[in-house]
Order: C-alpha cells, then sequence, then structure tokens
C-alpha cells in the first residue's frame, strides 16, 4: 500500500519535473523566438529610421546654405544703394576724391569689390581705372534697367559673382554714370557656407549645365568633374535623367542611392537668381552611425539572451537600457554643446560681443518665413543706427579710437533696447528688432536714448543717428520695414549734424 503510494508520488513528482523541463524549454524557445524577431524588426525599422531622419537632416542643410546665399546678395544689393546716396551726396571734383571716396564706401559699408561705370564703359574703382565693355556681359546695352546678378570668370582668376544695378542718371566729376556692381569670390561665399564634417557630409555649388564652381569633391565626384557628366556613373537611367531635367529647370530634389553596398543621398536646391544649384552629398552620417550601432548592440545581445533565464533577460534588458540611455544622453549633450560653441563663434561679432551681420542674415530669415506664414501681423518693429564721425575719429584719433567708438555706440545701444534683438552689420551701421518685447514701450526708450545723444553732442561723446519703422499691413518681408527705418536714420543723421554733430566725412 506504501509502496503504491511512493510510486504514485514518485510519479507525480517525475511528471512535475517533466513539466517544469518542458515548460522551462518553452520558456526558453518562446523567449528566444521573440527576442530574435524583435531584433530582426528593430534592425529593419531602424534602417526605415535612419533613411527618413537622413533625408530631413540633409534638405534643411541645403535649402539652409542656399537661403544664406540669397542673403548675401540682398545685402550687397542694399549697401550698393546705400554707397550711391553717399556718392549722389559728397562733394567729388577730382578722380582723387572719387578714388578716396570708394575707399570710404569700401571701409564703412563692407563692399570689397565696389566699382562705377559711366556712359563710355570705362570702370572706376578705388585704385584704378579701365575699360570694361569687352569685359562684362552686362555693359554691352547702352542703359542697364535693372538688377544683373551673373557669374564671371576673369582672364583665369577665381570664378566671382557679379551683382551690377543702374546709377540712374549719377553725375560725378561732371560725368554721367549707368551703372555700379560689386564682385564676390564664390571661394568667400564657400567659405560662408562651410560647416564641420558630419561623418562624410559635402556640399559644393554648380551651374544648371552640370559645371562645377568651387572646384571640390562631392564624395565620388571628383574635383572640377561636370556632376551631371560624373553622376551617369552611378546612377540609374531614371535617376540620372531627373537630375538632368530638375538642373535644367532650376527645381530642387533628393536621390538615394547605393555605390559597393554603402547607402548615400544627394539633395540639390536652386539659389534664387543665381543660376547656381546647392548640392549636399551624405555617405555615412553620424545619424546612420549612431542609430545603426545601437541596433548592432541590440542585435548581438539578442543572441546572449537565449541561454539565459527569463529573469536575468529582463535585469540585462533593463541594465542594458539604461546603460546605452546614459551613453546616448551623453554623446547628444556634448554634441548640442560643440553645436552651441561653433554656432556662437560664427554668428558673433568679435569688436563687440553682439551678434553679426551673418546672424542677422539668419535671423531676419526665421522672422520673413513667419511674416509669410501670417503668423506675425503686427508688433514687429526694426530700427537702423548709424555712428556719426566715425570716419572722422579713425582720421583724426587713429583706429583704436574709432574701435572704441564703436563699443560705445553698442553699449548704448544695447543698454537701451535690452528687451531686442541687436546685431552688428557694418562698420558703422547697428540694426535693433523688436518682436513683441520691447515693442510696447518702443516711444518711451527712443525719446530716452535720443535725450542721451543729443547731450553727448554736447559733450563730444558717442553720438547715434537712430531710425526706425513697424510692420504694416503690406509688408511681406523684414526689408520692407528695414527701407523705411533706414530712409528714416538718415533723416536723423542730417538733424544731428544741424545740432552739432560730427558727419560721416
Amino acid at each position: 500500500m506504501t509502496d503504491g503510494k511512493n510510486n504514485k508520488s514518485s510519479n507525480a513528482n517525475k511528471k512535475f519535473v517533466r513539466i517544469v523541463i518542458i515548460g522551462s524549454f518553452l520558456v526558453m524557445l518562446v523567449l528566444g523566438i521573440s527576442t530574435f524577431w524583435a531584433s530582426r524588426k528593430t534592425v529593419t525599422m531602424t534602417d526605415e529610421a535612419v533613411s527618413t531622419v537622413s533625408s530631413f537632416y540633409l534638405e534643411a542643410m541645403a535649402d539652409q546654405r542656399a537661403q544664406t546665399i540669397s542673403n548675401l546678395i540682398d545685402y550687397n544689393f542694399e549697401h550698393m544703394e546705400k554707397a550711391l546716396y553717399v556718392l549722389e551726396s559728397g562733394d567729388i571734383r577730382t578722380q582723387e576724391d572719387l578714388r578716396k571716396q570708394l575707399g570710404d564706401i569700401k571701409t564703412i559699408l563692407s563692399l570689397k569689390r565696389f566699382a562705377l561705370v559711366d556712359e563710355d564703359n570705362i570702370v572706376y574703382t578705388q585704385y584704378t581705372t579701365y575699360s570694361g565693355g569687352s569685359r562684362y556681359e552686362f555693359l554691352s546695352s547702352d542703359k542697364l534697367d535693372k538688377r544683373v546678378i551673373y557669374t564671371t570668370n576673369q582672364y583665369g582668376s577665381s570664378k566671382q559673382l557679379c551683382l551690377a544695378i543702374p546709377t540712374d542718371g549719377l553725375t560725378v566729376m561732371n560725368k554721367k554714370f549707368k551703372a555700379c556692381f560689386v564682385l564676390i569670390d564664390i571661394e568667400e561665399i564657400a567659405d560662408l557656407l562651410a560647416f564641420e564634417e558630419y561623418g562624410g557630409a559635402y556640399f559644393s555649388l554648380y551651374v544648371q549645365n552640370g559645371a562645377n564652381l568651387l572646384n571640390n569633391e562631392l564624395g565620388m565626384i571628383n574635383e572640377g568633374e561636370n556632376i551631371l557628366e560624373a553622376s551617369k556613373k552611378f546612377l540609374s537611367q531614371k535617376s540620372w535623367e531627373q537630375i538632368c531635367n530638375d538642373f535644367s529647370e532650376g527645381k530642387k530634389g533628393t536621390l538615394r542611392f547605393t555605390t559597393d553596398e554603402i547607402k548615400e543621398e544627394l539633395c540639390y536646391v536652386p539659389v534664387h537668381d543665381t543660376g547656381w544649384m546647392l548640392v549636399v552629398f551624405i555617405r555615412e552620417s553620424v545619424i546612420n552611425e549612431q542609430i545603426q550601432g545601437i541596433s548592432e548592440i541590440n542585435s548581438r545581445t539578442s543572441k546572449l539572451l537565449i541561454g539565459v533565464t527569463l529573469l536575468s533577460v529582463i535585469l540585462f534588458a533593463i541594465v542594458l537600457i539604461h546603460y546605452l540611455h546614459k551613453i546616448s544622453k551623453g554623446e547628444i549633450e556634448a554634441e548640442r554643446e560643440n553645436s552651441r560653441t561653433f554656432m556662437s563663434m560664427a554668428n558673433t561679432d568679435s569688436l563687440t560681443g553682439i551678434r553679426n551681420k551673418h546672424a542677422y542674415s539668419e535671423y531676419v530669415g526665421r522672422i520673413n518665413q513667419q511674416i509669410q506664414n501670417g503668423e506675425i501681423k503686427e508688433k514687429l518693429a526694426v530700427l537702423v543706427c548709424d555712428i556719426n564721425g566715425l570716419k572722422h575719429v579713425n582720421d583724426t584719433k587713429g583706429h583704436a579710437a574709432g574701435d572704441q567708438l564703436i563699443k560705445d555706440a553698442c553699449s548704448l545701444i544695447c543698454k537701451h533696447f535690452k528687451h531686442g534683438a541687436v546685431f552688428r552689420v557694418g562698420g558703422d551701421e547697428f540694426t535693433v528688432v523688436l518682436n513683441e518685447n520691447g515693442f510696447e514701450s518702443l516711444n518711451e526708450t527712443l525719446d530716452g536714448i535720443n535725450k542721451v545723444i543729443e547731450e553727448n553732442i554736447k559733450e563730444d561723446e558717442v553720438v547715434v543717428a537712430i531710425g526706425y519703422s513697424t510692420i504694416t499691413e503690406g509688408d511681406k518681408e523684414v526689408h520692407d520695414i528695414f527701407e523705411r527705418a533706414d530712409r528714416m536714420m538718415y533723416e536723423r543723421k542730417k538733424q544731428l549734424v544741424e545740432m552739432g554733430s560730427k558727419s560721416r566725412d
């Protein structure tokens, strides 16, 4: 009887052990299969995420740099108009007077290669005069009716961007002038667009027939090589026809392709009014490396999880996720800090410590987008501030005193417009943008700073002419407000001169 009970108990124990063993094996099998499936699924989803994120990153990079070039062109056109105003109001009797005035314009308005052209197509620069009829395409007609933008390459020199405007009957030294222009080295534009290498990120500029303006490499495309001819070697026929058509019609586009089992991406956008195409190329970007690295770690880890218990797997996963999160967070924070430091250096004026004209161009680009989207309709003001007598101080006291005058003017402006965005956009010019903050107290602040400025005339201290304007219903971009403020600033400058302030000369 007892033996029967023992046998039953022994059989039950054996059955329980078998159930436990089989159950454990099934749990481990299910765990292993599910872990392997999840790992494979993660790799697939990671690849899709990498492709999507890389596309967004590439398009944003291309659009931002194309806009930077457009802002640079607008900036030069604005300062050419100011240069004409200076020439019209100046007392220029001899060619020596003209060259001196052109030198002052170069220094104060930051127009490095500014020149005038008379009705006989004679070009006048700071240092020389020469016949320009055969050198510049825009001089082929007797009269210039509108702005001109084109690319030129003079006698084997580096490629240049030429910007020209009509002078509307400007007469100097009893000569009539029909145009003025500036030349910008395309290599200088490339330096402005340069960015740190992000795991194989490249950019270059091309004309619509595919010729390279910068003579630099773009991934597998060699220096100076025509992008349309070179890309035929690695693009499919359909993709190659697409890039050719897009270049010809000045359209933006993105192409993905694989060479030597490496996924690569090409994005191109037109640069407005120039006939250029800005191209950005990415091969194995940091985004890809970081996300793919996490995917590979998970894949290797999943193979180890198959041979351990459920509890060990859960604990190990928690530790692993925590560890990866900590590392990823640290790397992201370090990258953000490096990016903030780089952007701060690129956007800061070295003399005054405030934001420079490059920062102003980017800032205005964002505001313009908000205006066009209808997000900003009111409470936006632009102030144009210009230092009186900077050239006089440079000539009589030296450039160290001139630098101090610029810093004093900056301190005065920042002190009163502490709620605005202040930028140094030229040698003696500052711009302040009030977007909601500080807008309500604009008139009170202006009264306060103008009172200080008028007192400074008596004390022979820093004097700043300030003009301002606010957004109106018809304004489509910040430049519309800036032009009104700029005109008001010149009227204020005349008033200050009548009060005893030093003039520009």
